[in-house]
């Protein structure tokens, strides 16, 4: 089964100019029943001049939550290593390798920004969270047959498909372990929500390989399901363990969907303009594999056959032996392609911020604010 910060003080308000352009999504696209009402998502341009925005160190964000976040590290280590002696020897493998934390720090600062602290329910989650985002990128490493993760060789490269795909089950199973001890039905209907949502969209990816026909709705609704269902998970979980109000819920269900999208669409741009030192992975990897994200969409939008005829050479030959990586990135950005992707992630980042004006002010609710505009600004 494959399912697989940095703060911002804000000294005056977002200016927002609402658009009337709805993204069609499935009939149940937010994590838990709850955000049923929030399927039509409505896409915000708007103004942040620099001058409103006083940038700290990127570490400052995640400082807000660092006692938590040790607290999970801790928790991670003491699963792990109550597993038999493989699953103890991969778990660390998989802990020294690194990793943002992303997910884990989102479900704590949503807490906070519910309650003002993260207790011990919310440190389990987001141990948890942190769980089956691991497991996800074990399983998608198999699938991709990937042989390098965060710089270093993958757990399938190192210890073989057999035993990794195992491992990615033991996280899984482990993670729904320690959530079922929390008794918690509405947590449940989450999480089992979205781990079907994952599998479906990495399913439905499968049957896309090697498409040059994809369009913009199918790639962003795999979006959604591979990705950003989780970070809406990890937000309204958040919620749930502060005892947050329906209101207060959706809306963080809707925020942490809109971020998880931007994340995506940026991690897209990065495929083609970042380089290997820093993503920790090859570059152009999702074409060598037949995957077309959103750049090499709107890029084929243009009609130009010979576009065409590059992308679909590169997909044929699994790399770029005929087609110079360059030449590619060079066309994506003489037809504006890449700003477009990320005029798009700038759609996505200003309904995030939106989805927080319910919050009162607080600096947990700040650093929420922050993590679209430096998911924006990211470069690895």
């Amino acid at each position: 089964m494959a399912l697989i910060l940095s703060v911002a003080l804000v000294a005056g308000p977002l200016n927002f100019r609402k658009e009337v352009s709805f993204a069609q999504a499935p009939a149940d696209a937010y994590t838990g029943k709850a955000c049923d009402a929030l399927l039509m998502q409505s896409h915000l341009q708007y103004d942040a001049p620099g001058a409103e925005f006083e940038q700290i160190n990127p570490t400052a964000i995640f400082s807000l939550v660092g006692p938590e976040l040790s607290l999970v590290e801790e928790e991670f280590e003491r699963q792990v290593s109550h597993g038999p002696e493989i699953v103890s020897s991969i778990g660390r493998y998989l802990r020294e390798g690194g990793g943002k934390r992303v997910r884990p720090a989102l479900l704590l600062l949503a807490a906070k920004a519910v309650c003002g602290s993260a207790g011990s329910s919310a440190v389990r989650m987001a141990t948890v969270m942190e769980m089956l985002h691991t497991a996800t990128l074990v399983h998608d490493d198999i699938i991709d047959e990937a042989r390098v993760r965060r710089g270093r060789p993958s757990v399938n490269a190192t210890w073989g498909n057999d035993i990794t795909v195992l491992m990615g089950d033991w996280l899984y199973m482990t993670a729904f372990d320690i959530t079922l001890r929390e008794r918690s039905f509405e947590i449940l209907d989450v999480l089992t929500s979205m781990t079907r949502l994952m599998t479906e969209g990495e399913l439905i990816q499968l049957t896309m390989i090697g498409n040059s026909g994809i369009t913009e709705s199918e790639h962003l609704d795999i979006v959604r399901r591979k990705t950003a269902y989780m970070f809406s998970a990890c937000a309204e979980v958040g919620a749930i363990v502060a005892k947050a109000s329906p209101e207060e819920r959706r809306a963080l269900g809707r925020y942490g969907l809109s971020v998880g999208i931007a994340f995506q669409l940026i991690d897209d741009l990065l495929d083609f303009v970042s380089t290997e030192d820093k993503l920790g992975k090859p570059v152009a990897n999702d074409l060598r594999e037949g995957k077309l994200t959103l750049p090499l969409i709107y890029l084929l939008e243009e009609g130009v056959h010979e576009h065409r005829r590059m992308i679909e050479t590169v997909i044929a030959e699994q790399g770029f032996a005929s087609v110079a990586r360059e030449e590619l990135v060079g066309l994506l950005r003489e037809n504006s392609a890449l700003d477009r992707a990320r005029a798009q992630a700038r759609l996505y980042a200003g309904e995030a911020t939106e989805a927080l004006d319910i919050f009162p002010p607080s600096d947990y609710v700040e650093a929420l604010r922050s993590v679209p505009r430096f998911i924006l600004e990211r470069d690895m």
